[in-house]
């Protein structure tokens, strides 16, 4: 079935301007790490910039003409990831997808539902003509540790190796990322021995082709279990929706230190339009709430970040129970800004050899403090420059150092809009002070500071 004009049309316009797919330049490759281990590359070692959305219901909730308005959007967008779920959180076993298919027979995972995969295969093909990789997680937590929500359990370690091979096989020569997880932490004996085995499903389905990772509940990492198996390639961690400024970067910082190195990234941040800890009358998450845990995170060395939006994670729509006090039809989130600007950050980093960057606090004389306005930097020796993030625009004081005397090309970037504007060249001081062009919550700017040569 292909989409009306009407719907793709509306999420267009609701998007604005787009930005270009670019994973389709190395379509039919599959990712790897960087030689540092730090970042992800595709085989050509080119990099590749993770930058995904939370479409966690996507396989359990939208037909096909949403699925491609909603997957031609991102693409165009520049999200290159996709985190979905095949059994999905909100009755995932029970109720059917929008074609009347449940992904089990009698809900065991070694019966996998032919019908409902024809679907799953439908949306892999999808994002894969789009450039897109499918962070697909074999179930939510709740199927293994059911702790809250629906479930039911259903998996045990030796019926979870099955599953995963299934997978692994079925999705071998796919852009596909494996997240092993779904919002929950193993707490108990089995918890680990399902999830591993699952792992080990996967690796034997596609010959170890495909990347994997873990998704944990809030405030967790991968790294907290799984650091040292080495079936995870990256980690990955939950900021959470618990608090306003959340220092994300903190855990960044803190796993990109383990040994052995291994690319971290935030999977799951606070999400736009979410109401903070789940509260309406704490107020809601904007798109400055997204940029700051982007910029945050990706001056700290992250391989990439995650977005996500309340209402898109469970394709919220009028008739369907809200979950979390989700109030607007994931029709009309899609154009909110907060996905348009992830664009933009992709955009300037893949500009840069960012994947060079390093954090770097020490050129700056005043960090901004610990609050919402707290201030990063991150240099590139290598390459001759430095990222500096004020997210309440506050004034940026820098001491230089070794780039004392050298010709200095200045600009400033604005998160909201994509836009550079030049402030340069000049001959820079050991110390010098740089005012963004405004101030304030909702006013984050970006300084880039690039070393002429001569």
């Amino acid at each position: 079935m292909k989409p009306s004009f009407s719907l793709v049309t509306s999420l267009f316009l609701l998007a604005g301007f787009c930005l270009p797919p670019a994973a389709v330049a190395q379509a039919g490759q599959a990712l790897e790490l960087s030689q540092d281990r730090r970042h992800l590359v595709y085989a050509d070692q080119t990099p590749f910039f993770y930058l995904g959305d939370t479409a966690w219901e996507l396989f359990h909730r939208l037909n096909r003409e949403e699925v491609d308005a909603y997957l031609t959007d991102r693409a165009h967008k520049g999200f290159t990831v996709i985190q979905a779920v095949v059994l999905a959180e909100l009755d995932g076993l029970n109720t059917p997808n929008p074609y009347g298919h449940t992904p089990l027979i009698e809900n065991d995972p070694t019966r996998p539902n032919p019908a409902y995969f024809e679907h799953v295969d439908y949306i892999v093909n999808k994002a894969e003509e789009l450039g897109i990789f499918i962070g697909m997680l074999p179930t939510w937590g709740d199927k293994f540790n059911k702790k809250w929500g629906v479930g039911p359990v259903c998996f045990t370690p030796e019926n979870a190796l099955v599953y995963g091979r299934y997978l692994g096989q079925r999705y071998k020569n796919k852009p596909i990322i494996w997240i092993l997880g779904g919002d929950r932490s193993p707490e108990e004996p089995q918890h680990f021995e399902i999830i591993r085995a699952m792992a080990t499903g996967l690796k034997e389905g596609d010959d170890g082709r495909n990347l994997m990772t873990y998704h944990p509940m809030g405030g967790a990492c991968s790294a907290d279990w799984f650091h040292n198996d080495a079936w995870l390639d990256f980690n990955m961690f939950q900021s959470g929706h618990s608090r306003a400024n959340e220092h994300n970067h903190n855990k960044t910082l803190a796993v990109r230190m383990k040994t052995p190195t291994k690319p971290v990234l935030d999977g799951e941040p606070r999400y736009e339009d979410h109401p903070i800890d789940w509260k309406p009358e704490n107020g809601w998450f904007d798109d400055w709430d997204v940029r700051q845990a982007a910029y945050w995170s990706m001056l700290c060395g992250a391989a990439g970040h995650t977005y996500g939006n309340h209402n898109i994670w469970q394709m919220w729509q009028p008739g369907r129970g809200p979950i979390s006090s989700a109030r607007t039809p994931w029709k009309t989130a899609v154009g909110h800004p907060g996905s348009q600007q992830m664009g933009h950050m992709r955009r300037l980093f893949e500009s840069l050899d960012w994947q060079s960057l390093e954090p770097y606090q020490a050129i700056l004389k005043n960090d901004g403090g610990n609050g919402a306005g707290h201030i990063r930097a991150a240099l590139s020796t290598h390459a001759g420059f430095a990222l500096v993030y004020t997210p309440m625009g506050k004034t940026i004081e820098l001491e230089l150092g070794d780039w004392t005397g050298m010709n200095i090309q200045a600009s400033w970037f604005n998160p909201r809009n994509g836009r550079k504007t030049e402030i340069g060249p000049f001959k820079i001081d050991n110390l010098h002070t740089f005012q963004p062009p405004s101030n304030g919550r909702g006013n984050d700017w970006l300084l880039i500071l690039q070393r002429q040569e001569g």
